[in-house]
């Protein structure tokens, strides 16, 4: 049996890194040229536990150019194969919001795999017919109940709740920004012993999740804004991080304290544009580095 192995298709929020209309502080370093910044797309994963079939945590609007760089998911075979094929067995999302969904669009040439999500997110997708075009008789869709675990391409998979909220685009006049429910998941993956915990949106770390992280042998975890009105301060956008259902990394309940004292190996993934952390060397990518953290970064390959 291989080991469990997780590849970082995209570590960006919405909109990538640099923003394609964004000359915020960071976004101008990488407009610039400047090579303590490295562009990033948005927030996908790659796991498999054998190396030869493989599963998608989310499915961004970047996917076509994350599998042409990514060679563990081209077609494979030879001449005397079938003309198609693909080691992508299923998608795995964590909720409808357009950065984790609308990369499923790439994959409508009748190719089979199945995904699966809360009964809130199918929901979603079933009432926007775009997403018809991934034929009925050949992608199926698979309704997963919170943690109720269930088994992809050989590993155990479960989704559990995270305080969050619904995707934007299904906002009303006074959005719940921290409930949990099953519009905002995150994503357990065991095989050969290891524990892959995958939480691109937190709003909140409860006491029941910080029990789950607790086993968990490595965390991906929600590094959208440093500061909670980090958005605000740069003039590019009107909401702190909390109203958009992700809690920040600094600060006295920011996760870089919270999650302090997990032995896992630690990741900050969906990182927002205006991050400071994406710059190599700056005061705040080195506080979290001092504190145990990774910065996620496409192409990053990992195996437990």
């Amino acid at each position: 049996m291989g080991r469990l192995t997780a590849i970082v298709l995209g570590s960006a929020a919405g909109g990538g890194f640099p923003q394609w209309n964004c000359r915020c502080p960071v976004c101008r370093l990488a407009w610039n040229g400047d090579v303590r910044v490295r562009p990033r797309t948005q927030a996908s994963l790659a796991v498999s536990a054998d190396g030869r079939r493989w599963v998608l945590l989310n499915a961004a609007p970047d996917l076509r150019e994350q599998l042409a760089a990514t060679p563990a998911l081209h077609p494979q075979g030879d001449a005397h194969d079938l003309v198609r094929g693909s080691p992508i067995e299923a998608v795995v999302l964590t909720g409808a919001e357009v950065d984790q969904v609308s990369g499923l669009l790439n994959l409508r040439e009748r190719q089979p795999f199945v995904i699966h999500g809360t009964a809130a997110t199918l929901d979603t997708l079933a009432d926007n017919s775009i997403f018809d075009v991934l034929a009925p008789d050949v992608v199926s869709r698979h309704a997963v109940a919170v943690e109720l675990p269930f088994f992809v391409a050989g590993m155990q998979v479960e989704l559990f709740t995270v305080p969050g909220k619904v995707p934007l685009y299904l906002e009303g006049g006074d959005p719940h920004t921290a409930e949990e429910s099953g519009a905002n998941v995150g994503i357990e993956l065991r095989a050969s012993g290891a524990r892959f915990v995958f939480i691109p949106g937190a709003a909140a770390i409860t006491p029941a999740l910080m029990a789950r992280l607790a086993q968990a042998d490595l965390l991906m975890f929600d590094g959208t804004l440093f500061t909670d009105d980090e958005m605000i301060r740069t003039g590019s956008g009107t909401k702190t991080g909390r109203r958009m259902g992700h809690m920040p990394i600094a600060g006295a309940d920011g996760s870089l304290q919270a999650l302090a004292g997990l032995s896992a190996r630690r990741f900050y993934i969906h990182i927002n544009n205006t991050n400071p952390i994406l710059v190599d060397g700056s005061p705040e990518r080195r506080q979290v580095e001092a504190a145990g953290f990774a910065v996620a970064e496409d192409g990053m390959e990992i195996a437990l």
